[in-house]
């Protein structure tokens, strides 16, 4: 393989991961908790966008109760994110662990 060769992979993959990662920053995903009383929604790079809080989970005297669930939506969408940014990456990498990626 030549280096004109590489050098032209080496620009499609360049462009590949730039499409990659347009499509992470305009994926949305959701994570809940509790059931779904609270809901957290990331984009694929990782930007949290909004929380959402059903009305009856919100207890004055269980305040500690509606942090663990918020915590834990925002932990699950974050999850999901980084799964799918994963899957994204691979598809253009075939596989390959880059650093940085």
């Amino acid at each position: 393989m030549g280096y004109g060769n590489l050098a032209k992979m080496a620009q499609q993959m360049q462009a590949e991961m730039a499409r990659a990662e347009q499509e992470l920053q305009q994926l949305k995903v959701e994570g809940s908790a509790g059931g779904g009383a609270v809901r957290a929604t990331v984009t694929g790079k990782l930007d949290l966008l909004s929380i959402e809080i059903s009305p009856e989970v919100v207890d004055p005297e269980d305040v500690e109760m509606l942090q663990d669930l918020v915590t834990a939506a925002v932990g699950d969408a974050l999850g999901k994110a980084r799964k799918a940014g994963e899957e994204r990456m691979a598809r253009v990498t075939g596989g390959l662990r880059l650093p940085g990626m």
